[in-house]
Formats: C-alpha cells, structure tokens, sequence
C-alpha cells in the first residue's frame, strides 16, 4: 500500500510519484492518471479536465488492461518482496487441481487422506492471520498444505459417506456461479439462474408424475426436509403464520426408526418438538412398517395430539431402505395427512429404468427432499425440495419485503421467487444440475447410477462368498452394504455376548489404520434398534464410476488390515 514505485506501469493506493504510473490518491503524475489528484503533465484526471482528452473509460480500460497482464502488486511493490500476484492466484490453484487430480484421474496409488490429529495439523498449517498479506511462496505453501492434508473425496476409494467425487462438468458449473456471484431471489440479479431453476422444478414435476407443482433449492437436504414440515403445518393450520402455535392441540409427526436426524431437528426449530416426532418401527430390511404407522397415528390421537404429517424415506442412511410409498401414501390420505419423502440418498433412482421402481408410488406423495450432490456428483451442495403443491411454497413463507420484491418492476415480477424461500440471501445451485443434465444427457446420468448399484451388488456377492466377511441383511435396496469382517481369531468360535463385543471393536481398529495408512475411508456404525455391534457401512455413488475391481480391493485391503486382530 505505500511501497515505493519500481514498477511500470504501476497501480498503487496512496504512492507519491510515478512515471508512466496510476493513482487513485497521488499529488503528481508525468503522463500519469488520478482519480483525485491536483495537476497532470499530459495526464488524466477523474474529478478534473483532461488535459489531453482522454476519458475516464479510457483511463479504467487502460488499468484493466495493465492489471491483466502485469497482475496487481496488492502491497508492496518491491520485486521479491511483495504479496501475492491475485493476477495468478486462479491459474495456480487450476494448476493444482489439475496436478494432485482433484476432479478426475485419482488412481489407487494416491492417498486417500494424509491424516494428522487435530494439534499436530493446527501447528502445521499455521493459521495465524497478519497485519500484511502473505507472499506468493507463503501462498503456494497455504494451497500446497490444504490440499495435502484434506481428504481426497475424488479417489476411487472413498466411501465414507453419502457422497463421493465431484463431476467435472458439476464442478464446470459451480465455478460458473460462484464467479458470476449473484443472489437466487429475483430475476433482477439472477435473470438466467432464475429461468434454470423454474425450468429444472418443472422437469422435476413431470420426472415426478404430478400434474402441478413448485419446488427450490435449498442448503442442504436437511433444509428441504423442514420445507415438508412448514408447508406440512401450513396446509393443516395457515394460521399458524402470524399468530404462531400458542394454544393448538400438539402437532405430531411420523418417521420410521431408521429416519435421518433432519426431521426431529426441524421439529425441534419450528416449535413442534422433538418427542412429537414419533419413530415407528422398521421390518428386518429397514423399511417403515405401515401397519405400524396407523397404530402409530390412533395412539397419538388418543392421547390429544394431531397427527399432521409422515416422512417416508426413500433410501435410508444405514441400511438404505425404500419405505413401502403405495402403501403409506394410502395411510395418508385416508388420515388426511402430509406426506413427504426423504429421498436426499435414493431419490436418484428415478433417474434409472432398472431401479425407478423402488419409488413407486411417488406421484402420490406430496412432496420430496432430493440431493443430486450424492449419488449423481453435483458439487456440494446441491439439494432441491420440490412438492405437488403449486402456491404453497410462496404462501407460507413469503414476507413481502418491499426493499427486494416491489410490485411496480419494469419487468414480470412473478419471476422474483426468492419470496418462497426461508432464505434471502441463497445460493444459485439449480443451474449446476441443470449443467450436468443438459451437458450430459439423461441416458449419460442414468448410466452413473446404475454403476453405483452394480458396484453395490458385486460387493454384496464378494462379502457372501468370502468367508471370514458376514453381510448384516441378506440383501440390500440402495447402494448400502453393511458388513462385518471377521478376523481369524473369531472365526470358528461360539457367538456369544462376549464374542459380539470382541466383534464390536474390529470395525474400529481396522478404520483407524486405514485412515493412518491413507489407503481407503469407509464408515461404520452399531444400529442399536435391530441390535447389531459395530458394522462397515459402505455406499457406492457414481463419480468417480466405481468398478467390481475397486470393490474387490476394499475387501482385500480390510482382510489386509484386520488379519491380525
């Protein structure tokens, strides 16, 4: 900021002379330009005469120019001792993306994670924030490290959780908006994002058998799940809006007990409660019992409370179970109850001919939560709530602020949707699943999820063949595999309590040196509700495509690595 001039052509803040120099604060140019200054030579101002007719947009194009090619000293201007040059800072972290194979072209022999506990890890990457910028060696330094010591979820053998790599055409997308950095609530910030997001909504609509309907994207599936509770709530009681729930009958909502958290949450911010969210029982696969449901629902009348609303799932966390939709949605409307689906994991189903069949029924529900940054790759996040309702979306939510959605636009405002939103400020992340659809193709989309699957079902078949694996369910809906390994100091011995907690802890010994070894990341859990110890869980997505090789591998590398125990 006050360095001296060696530079040329030059742009500093608040620097006393240059020649052939910029300044937006300066005293004195020779063939120099200001902004505020008091005299030129054959120079420029901006509050000023020109001296030599030269104009202001003439004077901005030129810095434009000399930023490009020359890169802004942002500080000291001295050679070798200045802050980073942000004219290359983009081309250099396109250099390491492309370098460590951040999107595409991990193989086996990459790490999957360098892993350091928390201490050691926050000494090393010196976080410390100075008075100065940093220099560009400290710059390649900070990007070197966050990169080596971040988990690679683009290789081949991360399985850690309900999502995988990032697709390159995804991520094509996500730069496209985030360098664009607009607001997706009126069409007078985001005019293209706005028209993609009405258009993929509607796509969904028809994907969904509706004849009508409305939807947006949301931070996350959690986010849309609550959307399902407060149009839900609102249908039942719009009242409820202004005057709040001061006085009702106590409102209760249904989820079997192998639900995601996401609904007792919501329950928990919208004033319902979170011991009004009633956990029905599960059969052997995991799947909602509807038998159950409507027991559920007669008891909870009984003891005062309104029944209003029941989260199906499609594609469960642990187990990846499909709730029974033709049979619930008939529960619902004999009841005269919401009923939306949880389909964040396995809602990509219906992208494919061989599988859309786990979702019948889901042109009879009344609304969905779908994550398309999980199976199908989109770049984090990307999740949408779409519902058959067509006005419900802006009638419960909107708050009509007179500053963002003025009636009297020199343009049709029933363009501007951000009104529907629990939001203001929100994220154009419609157009990143758009990209990849239009980009791609359906047939190119349907053709990921089904490897998922494919890769899910040859593992199944691998852990059932391989002695010394056990498969916790005969068989699986969703990419879901839940096993346990059974190191040879196990096998051939009675199964007793105290055999099942010597099992309990093979998991555990056996992800922590994976992780230590940085060959593999695959998650694990107890279901203590089907009383089941400690198990792997692993899910397959479809980027990177996952192949029967990979799944041998993971196999043979957790034999590998839990023999001994």
């Amino acid at each position: 900021m006050n360095g001296a001039t060696n530079i040329t052509p030059d742009l500093s803040m608040n620097g006393s002379s240059t020649t052939n120099g910029y300044h937006t604060n300066g005293i004195h140019t020779t063939n120099g330009a200001h902004t505020n200054s008091v005299h030129t030579t054959n120079g420029t101002h901006m509050n000023g005469n020109a001296s030599n007719g030269t104009s202001s947009a003439d004077i901005i194009k030129k810095l434009k120019l000399d930023i490009s090619s020359n890169g802004v000293q942002n500080g000291s201007s001295h050679a070798g001792n200045h802050v980073f040059d942000d004219g290359a800072l983009l081309q250099k972290i396109l250099e390491i993306t492309n370098r460590e194979k951040l999107v595409a072209g991990m193989t086996e022999k990459e790490k999957v994670v360098e892993f350091r506990q928390p201490e050691e890890l926050k000494a090393l990457l010196e976080l410390s924030i100075e008075r100065s910028g940093c220099s560009n060696d400290e710059l390649d330094e900070i990007m070197e490290k966050v990169v080596k010591y971040s988990v690679r979820t683009q290789h081949p053998h991360f399985y850690n959780q309900l999502y995988g790599g990032i697709d390159e055409v995804g991520l094509g997308g996500a730069w496209l908006t985030e360098a664009l950095n607009t607001n997706q609530y009126t069409f007078e910030v985001a005019p293209v994002f706005l028209l993609v997001e009405q258009f993929v909504m509607q796509w969904m609509v028809e994907l969904l058998g509706w004849q009508d309907g409305d939807g947006i994207f949301a931070p996350g599936g959690s986010i849309s799940n609550m959307y399902g509770l407060v149009l839900a709530r609102y249908q039942r009681h719009p009242e409820v809006k202004k005057q709040g729930i001061f006085g009702m009958k106590p409102l209760t909502a249904f989820v079997s007990d192998q639900s995601h958290y996401s609904i007792s949450k919501s329950a928990n911010w919208l004033g319902i409660g979170m011991d009004h969210v009633i956990k029905v029982p599960s059969d052997d696969q995991g799947k909602m019992i509807p038998s159950e449901l409507k027991k559920a629902i007669e008891v909870s009348r009984d003891d005062g409370c309104e029944p209003f609303f029941v989260c199906a799932t499609a594609g469960t966390t642990v187990l990846g179970a499909y709730d029974d939709l033709e049979a619930i949605s008939q529960i619902c409307t004999k009841e005269k109850m919401w009923l939306h689906v949880d389909g964040c994991w396995g809602g990509s189903a219906m992208l494919s001919q061989k599988h859309k069949h786990l979702l019948n029924g889901i042109d009879k529900v009344d609304s969905i939560a779908w994550n398309p940054h999980k199976m199908l790759g989109a770049s984090l996040q990307c999740s949408c709530f779409v519902t058959r309702h067509k006005r419900l979306l802006q009638e419960s939510n909107s708050a009509n602020a007179s500053y963002l959605f003025q009636q009297d636009k020199y343009y049709d405002v029933s363009y501007d949707t951000g009104d529907k939103s629990i939001q203001c400020g929100r994220k154009v992340d419609a157009f990143k699943l758009w990209f990849m659809l239009r980009v791609y193709g359906l047939d190119k989309c349907e053709k990921k999820v089904d490897a998922a699957f494919d890769a899910a079902r040859h593992l199944h078949s691998e852990v059932v063949r391989r002695s010394g694996f056990r498969s916790v369910l005969p068989s699986y809906q969703c990419t879901n595999v839940g096993f346990w390994y059974i190191p040879p100091s196990l096998q051939n011995r009675t199964e007793n309590q105290e055999w099942w907690k010597k099992l309990s802890e093979v998991a555990p010994a056996i992800k922590a040196r994976m992780v230590k070894d940085g060959t593999l990341m695959i998650g694990y859990q107890p279901l203590s509700n089907k009383n089941y110890v400690n198990f792997f869980r692993m899910v397959t997505t479809g980027t990177p495509t996952p192949t029967s090789q990979h799944m041998d591998f993971v196999l043979d590398e957790i034999e590998r690595l839990g023999n001994d125990l």
